[in-house]
């Protein structure tokens, strides 16, 4: 049940992560306090599809 997704930037729109999440504990999206270095500061980072 496990899928992987890509966390986005919600402030420079990269991509900067990949990470796996299980879709039947967690079925909405996914926000997480992560480090963007083109920024070079934490900001949050959503799940994309």
């Amino acid at each position: 049940m496990r899928v992987k997704i890509t966390l986005q930037c919600t402030e420079s729109g990269d991509r900067n992560y990949i990470t796996t999440k299980n879709k039947r504990s967690n079925p909405e999206r996914l926000e997480l306090r992560k480090y963007s270095p083109s920024l070079k500061r934490y900001t949050i980072h959503r799940e994309t599809k």
